[in-house]
């Protein structure tokens, strides 16, 4: 666990306030909120008939889905550096 110290940041997400803490800038935190609205009502759009239930799991699901096949690619990238050593 990081010695750093944590910081509460209220943020706005697909119009619900939240309190995030973490060890991260405010920054960090608010920019992460941004990225999580932006998918959410991106999600919206394709599926407007969703709950927010709904939706936030769907959401969960296609950024989790995003986060695997880039570290899928870093992952690729990394072993082909290595074989050039």
């Amino acid at each position: 666990m990081s010695n750093r110290s944590k910081t509460k940041t209220n943020v706005d997400i697909y119009g619900q306030q939240y309190s995030i803490i973490g060890t991260e800038s405010t920054s960090h935190m608010r920019l992460v909120a941004s990225i999580v609205d932006d998918k959410m009502r991106e999600m919206n759009s394709h599926n407007p008939s969703l709950d927010i239930n709904k939706l936030a799991v769907l959401t969960a699901v296609n950024v989790v889905h995003e986060y695997l096949k880039l570290k899928e690619e870093c992952e690729l990238l990394e072993r082909k550096l290595s074989e050039k050593d």
